[in-house]
Parts: structure tokens; sequence; C-alpha cells
């Protein structure tokens, strides 16, 4: 597989390199995330660990959840990261769909998850994922923009604004970077746009048992 990224990032998502600082962005490690009016950040906290594991863009009746993996510094790994979600949605009797947008290749995926009542309905996700040096962004579309393509395009715009800082330690492929708490973060609630019906219940992990649908306490960050 060639290591050379297969899509544009001139636009974004950008390196730390290529930035000059975070800027306006919130600054929690491993991700400089981008900050607009109307939108509501929320990260995600392993309760046993305190370990921050990923961050939720929210806006509207929608979100993205974006996580930075490290990744070996010859190849990009989200082809391969890819087939695998796939496969482990197929198993768990899902649907996926294969799709191509503004970062390339796209899972456009149904997943099975329980509710409240023990029913099991399928949940609308896509996946999308951007290889930069030394590091996979990975973001899951929820809500309407994982159906509705004008839903979605604001939320692009988001993940395209984040900035990864990989940092010069060594890392194996595919472990989750770093990420930590902001200064002066409150804990609280999900919002109702982001009740577990709607973002939580069995998916498949796609990149070494990190399951990106567990969720643990939230951080929010309101605009």
């Amino acid at each position: 597989m060639s290591g050379t990224p297969v899509v544009d990032r001139s636009t974004g998502p950008f390196d730390a390199a290529e930035v000059d600082g975070p800027g306006e962005r919130l600054d929690v490690g491993a991700l400089w995330l981008p900050l607009v009016e109307g939108l509501e950040v929320q990260l995600q906290v392993e309760e046993s660990t305190g370990q921050v594991t990923g961050a939720f863009l929210v806006h509207g009746q929608s979100a993205v959840q974006v996580q930075a993996f490290a990744a070996p510094r010859s190849e990009g790994i989200w082809n391969e990261i890819a087939d695998e979600i796939a496969a482990g949605i197929t198993e768990q009797g899902g649907t996926v769909d294969p799709g191509h947008g503004r970062f390339g290749r796209e899972l456009l995926a149904r997943v099975p998850a329980q509710q409240p009542d023990g029913t099991v309905a399928f949940q609308p996700l896509r996946f999308t994922g951007v290889d930069g040096p030394r590091w996979l962004l990975r973001a899951v579309f929820h809500g309407q923009a994982a159906v509705d393509p004008e839903a979605a395009a604001p939320l692009e715009e988001l993940v395209a604004q984040v900035v990864v800082v990989r940092g010069r330690e060594p890392m194996g492929p595919r472990e989750l970077l770093p990420l930590r708490l902001p200064e002066g973060a409150e804990s609280g609630p999900p919002p109702a746009e982001l009740d577990e019906e709607q973002v939580a219940g069995d998916a498949p992990a796609g990149l070494d048992g990190l399951n990106p649908f567990e969720r643990g306490p939230e951080i929010t960050e309101r605009r």
C-alpha cells in the first residue's frame, strides 16, 4: 500500500507542523478542535482510568466523533482499518455500502444497536478517515450527518479544521494519540441530540479493541 495520502489535505485536516499554533481552536492534547458559534464539544472520558478517548463535535441534530491514532511513517492505514470495520459490522448483522466523499473512502453503515426496551434497531453511521504524516484521523458521523449530505457539510468543514499533534514519541501503529481535558472544563450530561439511542450500543472496534461507541462521562465545551 502506498504511503502517500490519497486525499489532498491542503484544506485540512492539518498536521501541527502545518499551522501556527492552535489559534482559536480548543487544545485537548493530540487534537486541536475548531470552535464556532453553535458548536458543542463533548470529550469522552474513560471512567476507570480518567483517560480522554475521543471527542464529539455536536451541531444541531448531527455529530461527528473524531479520534487520532498513530500510524507508520511509511504508509497510511485507513484502507486497512476501513476493511476491518466493514467486516466487523457485517459479522454483527449490519450492512455496509462503499462511499467516496470529501475525505476520500467512506463506509456508509447501518449498525445494530440494542434499544432501552430490548429491541434491536439499526443506527446509520458514516465512517471516514484521513491519513496524515504518522497519524490517522478517523471521523464517524452520527445523526442526520450520517445520511444527509446537506446536514453533513458543516461537520465536514469542522473536521477539515481539526489539527493533529502527533508528537515525537514512538508509538505503535493504531495506538490512540493521547488527549487531555482543557483547563477549566466541567463535566456535564450529553445534550438531547446525542442521547444513548443515537450514539451508544455495540459496534465494531476497528482499531485494536477500541470501541468508539462506548460512552463514559463527558466533558462539555459550548461555544
